[in-house]
């Protein structure tokens, strides 16, 4: 089955000249996690848990760069 990768409408700040793009798709069991401008690139893997503790952090601004 081939993922269905999502993109979130919240997506397209810019950052260093390039959009801001996270893509997520749900996978047999997991959360896949990834860069757009990086489709074939790294990404992460992470278990429903993982998932929502992830989410819950960057909605709190914990991972924020600023």
């Amino acid at each position: 089955m081939t993922p269905v990768w999502r993109k979130s409408s919240r997506s397209g700040g810019t950052y260093g000249g390039q959009s801001d793009c996270v893509e997520v798709a749900c996978l047999v069991g997991n959360i896949g996690v990834r860069d757009s401008k990086s489709p074939d690139g790294p990404h992460l893997l992470l278990g429903p848990d993982g998932w929502r503790s992830f989410a819950r952090r960057v909605k709190s601004g914990e991972h924020d760069l600023t």
